[in-house]
């Protein structure tokens, strides 16, 4: 998935480019450290350091104006205690390796994001993903965290600690984290189904039980014409074995689809109701596909519940003048967190996430449009994909931020993991 680098005897390479390709790092190096006192070593003597996960954010959240650290040459680690209900696993794995530990073991995740070759840490950093009426975002999930901070010591934090909900999602902004715990419960089996046909009549009258209908729900559109596109429902089989015969008029797809129309069917995960277990079906992507190369830009936008109609009648008027730029949106919702500067911070919230063609100045100015229509109704925006929102936005929009800017400031304050993006939203700077 990274960009290829070339790297030196002193083990440091160029940064190269996102996933995407649509942001180049500015850093000078890229570190690799082989343990956690080397990191320690390389924070101290860094003067501006940020970490680098797997590329897969589309704005320069992880970029930094001095150095780049990735943690992809430390230890790997999953240590899976079925027990308390939890694993401990090294910042820089990918959900999809850890899956496949934790499900040998017996035990899963709640919840996976659409692709599973994600790192946790950038995920938890970041409040990704999280798609059903009771399910958080990934962040959620964390019930320890150890980071090295601007002082070079490695700090943990627990579940309950004055600082932890400010410190989960934090966006770098605090050091380097290295390990974490989060949740886990007995493994259980998924089967996936996908429908054509809903209306958009049908699918906003009975949006509360289209939303419901199954563990997880993600409802496809560009937001023209009558219809969606697809329905996708994941249904866990200790909740329901079977999948409704349809669903609001609309029938189920008689062939596998891919949520992207014009990409190989094969690279999405097993449909057609066939069970599975829960990681080869909550994600939409296999984890033995390698995805593509970036040829899309991403934005995400997440309102309170309460908005989603009126939101959903702001996009289909703006949808003649986004379709042209759209690969695909994904309607789905988010269960409600206490992370401070979660996307679902104290609020069932409805996200809806855009998959653009790689035209980023038409993708931005229609951004700016969407953020027009979706801002008032207080959408916030995932942290990691395209946005235009400033901190005078932004700020207004989290109840916590203050609190959030003020815990940065007291833990770092010569601004050692400040960049160009936390200080445009006012986290820092």
């Amino acid at each position: 998935m990274d960009s290829p680098t070339t790297t030196s005897p002193t083990g440091t390479a160029a940064p190269g480019t996102n996933w995407a390709r649509n942001h180049r790092y500015a850093a000078a190096r890229l570190h690799r450290p082989r343990s956690v006192a080397e990191l320690q070593e390389l924070v101290v003597r860094t003067g501006r350091l940020r970490a680098l996960g797997t590329r897969h954010c589309f704005n320069d959240v992880a970029d930094s104006p001095g150095d780049l650290v990735t943690l992809e040459s430390l230890p790997p680690q999953a240590e899976v205690d079925t027990a308390r209900g939890v694993v401990r696993v090294s910042a820089g794995t990918s959900y999809g390796t850890l899956a496949e530990r934790l499900h040998t073991a017996g035990a899963a995740l709640r919840a996976m994001a659409s692709l599973p070759h994600i790192s946790v840490a950038g995920a938890v950093a970041t409040a990704t993903h999280g798609s059903g009426d009771r399910a958080q975002n990934l962040a959620a999930d964390v019930r320890a965290l150890e980071l090295v901070g601007a002082d070079g010591e490695l700090r943990r934090l627990e579940r309950g600690d004055e600082e932890f909900d400010g410190s989960v999602v934090a966006l770098g902004a605090l050091g380097v984290v290295t390990s974490l715990e989060l949740d886990v419960v007995p493994t259980y089996q998924v089967r996936q189904d996908v429908y054509s046909g809903l209306s958009f009549a049908a699918f906003t009258r009975n949006f509360d039980a289209v939303t419901s209908a199954a563990h997880s729900v993600s409802v496809y559109t560009t937001w023209v014409g009558e219809d969606t596109a697809q329905v996708w429902l994941k249904t866990r089989l200790n909740d329901s074995a079977d999948a409704p015969a349809e669903l609001f008029g609309a029938r189920p797809a008689a062939e596998p689809l891919h949520p992207l129309p014009e990409v190989d069917v094969r690279n999405a995960t097993e449909q057609l109701g066939v069970p599975g277990p829960w990681h080869e079906r909550l994600p939409h992507f296999r984890f033995s596909f390698q995805p593509s190369n970036g040829e899309e830009l991403q934005a995400e936008y997440l309102v309170g519940r309460e908005h989603a109609l009126t939101a959903i009648t702001e996009l289909r008027r703006l949808g003649p003048s986004i379709a042209p730029l759209l690969h695909m949106c994904e309607v789905r919702t988010v269960a409600a967190d206490g992370l401070w500067l979660s996307s679902s911070y104290e609020r069932d919230a409805v996200a809806f996430h855009f998959t653009f063609r790689q035209r980023q100045p038409e993708v931005l100015a229609a951004l700016a449009r969407v953020e027009d229509a979706l801002l008032p109704l207080g959408a916030r925006p995932h942290w990691g994909k395209l946005f235009a929102a400033g901190a005078a936005t932004l700020a207004g929009l989290y109840p916590r931020f203050a609190d959030a800017r003020a815990l940065v400031a007291r833990h770092d304050p010569g601004g050692r993991f400040a960049n160009a993006f936390t200080d445009r939203i006012g986290l820092t700077g």
